[in-house]
């Protein structure tokens, strides 16, 4: 029995390498229109624990399944997921995580004018405490996270997706 349990223990590892070694994010980047610290728009939840493990809590007051994947519990830095219908349609970061970039190396903590440098002037949206800035892209909407002029989080959101979270 012990060799049975042993046995599918490594199969297990051996067929989702990513699993044994997934955690919440300490850092990760926004390819705009792509992903968001790795993980795509219509991954499942499975997908969502191969790449950052099952270390997450779900939002209880939140009128769809939202999940937060924190480095550490109660600490609300870290990233997020929304799903509909088993089908990721938010990725975002949560309170300003530090070591998130951009592709073009934009990182949380840059000013609002090295967002501009970088990005040009951007679709601004005005939500209850911060703005959100919409980056040109056909294939999502990523959006830059704005509180007193400073870069505060990413998202990519599936199209017709609002960017107040």
């Amino acid at each position: 029995m012990r060799r049975a349990t042993t046995t599918l223990a490594v199969a297990a590892v051996l067929a989702f390498p990513g699993a044994a070694a997934a955690s919440p994010p300490d850092a990760g980047r926004l390819v705009p229109g792509v992903s968001l610290g790795g993980v795509r728009l219509g991954w499942t939840l499975a997908q969502v624990e191969a790449a950052w493990g099952r270390a997450y809590g779900r939002c209880r007051s939140c009128r769809e399944e939202t999940l937060y994947f924190n480095r550490y519990a109660f600490r609300p830095e870290g990233a997020g997921v929304t799903l509909r219908r088993g089908r990721v349609v938010a990725v975002f970061t949560l309170w300003g995580p530090g070591s998130w970039s951009t592709t073009k190396k934009l990182q949380i903590g840059d000013s609002a004018l090295r967002l501009a440098g970088t990005y040009g002037a951007l679709p601004r949206t005005q939500c209850i405490g911060y703005s959100a800035l919409e980056l040109p892209d056909r294939r999502g909407q990523s959006v830059v996270y704005v509180v007193d002029e400073k870069v505060w989080g990413f998202a990519l959101l599936r199209r017709g997706e609002p960017a107040c979270r």
